[in-house]
């Protein structure tokens, strides 16, 4: 969903159609499940089986379907679907986007100097960076209680790490099933932009609708029109950024910035009349792009896993893998 106020969210919300939801249930659905039949054979098998493609499918829809919740909970939450970027790619025509800012309180610094907040503004790209991070620590932690669990010298706590294994796979896969959804947003043009619902009250010279066009796009359309198989078709080959997540992830919602234009051209061409191929054929490349970029962000979160520290007192996932240190003091707590 874009933006309607937490108040009338919760008055309205049982009778808005699915359709003002991000993408839609059925754009949501897509980019989980056709990212992770994507993946490569290196990310661990329970991420790759049809069971795993049927829940991330599925919990590409939570961040949406928790809406509704309450007052503090929408009113902090809902803006991380979205960042409203103008045509000059300043944020509200405040700070610019890139280079992003360290860290959430940074940017709040950044937008209350041009008087702004992250409430107006929105904050997506933390929504994916702090989605990924946490995804990459989930990964760090499967790997050394798959390499514990099989370790004979530490067999004494091989129960507690084969249940803990299973503890993490399951929020492995709602973390991936979030990480989705916001790298979905991500894809949408009109959830990186002023003009997110027709073009609004501004400038405009060439005379792009003012109607209301988020949900018929993301959600009618794509329900009627869009399937798997045609996006799956168009999911580019993997592509691995070596550089900070920071700047992969605001690089991303930029160029996704750049289609803003292309959808109001397509938009005025006729493109989203009933029957007409260049709404579906715009809204397929985009759902790609999600699940693209999903897929690549996951693979990259699974081979960052392997440098990291998890536990307290703090082990080297490699030491584990390494047989170097028991590493049950650190994951069951040392307090």
């Amino acid at each position: 969903m874009r933006r309607p106020l937490a108040l009338a969210l919760c008055a309205l919300a049982a009778a808005l159609p699915s359709s003002v939801f991000a993408w839609g249930a059925t754009g949501h659905r897509i980019v989980g499940q056709v990212a992770i039949r994507a993946l490569p054979a290196e990310v661990p098998t329970f991420l790759r089986t049809p069971r795993a493609v049927l829940d991330i499918g599925e919990l590409s829809r939570e961040p949406d379907r928790v809406k509704g919740s309450g007052k503090l909970h929408d009113a902090d939450r809902d803006p991380g679907h979205f960042i409203d970027l103008d045509d000059d790619g300043k944020v509200l025509g405040g700070p610019p986007m890139l280079p992003l800012a360290a860290t959430r309180a940074d940017y709040e610094t950044q937008l209350r100097a041009a008087g702004l907040d992250t409430w107006k503004a929105g904050y997506l790209p933390y929504s994916i960076v702090d989605r990924w991070q946490q995804l990459s620590t989930d990964f760090a932690y499967w790997r050394v209680l798959k390499a514990a669990e099989a370790n004979p010298r530490w067999a004494v706590h091989k129960a507690w790490f084969t249940q803990d294994r299973i503890r993490r796979e399951a929020l492995i896969l709602k973390d991936a099933g979030e990480l989705s959804h916001f790298v979905g947003d991500g894809s949408q043009p009109l959830h990186v932009t002023t003009h997110f619902n027709g073009w609004g009250d501004g400038p405009n010279p060439k005379g792009y609708s003012k109607a209301k066009l988020h949900g018929p796009f993301e959600g009618d359309l794509v329900q009627a029109t869009v399937k798997p198989a045609a996006v799956a078709a168009k999911v580019a080959p993997l592509r691995i950024c070596n550089c900070a997540i920071e700047q992969r992830v605001s690089t991303y919602l930029a160029a996704t910035g750049r289609q803003v234009i292309a959808f109001y051209e397509m938009e005025k061409a006729g493109g989203m009349a009933p029957g007409d191929p260049r709404g579906t054929a715009f809204a397929v490349e985009r759902i790609a792009v999600g699940a693209s970029e999903l897929r690549d962000l996951i693979v990259e979160a699974w081979r960052a896993s392997a440098t990291r520290t998890i536990g307290w007192k703090p082990v080297a996932v490699q030491d584990v893998l390494a047989g170097k240190v028991d590493p049950y003091p650190a994951l069951y707590g040392i307090d």
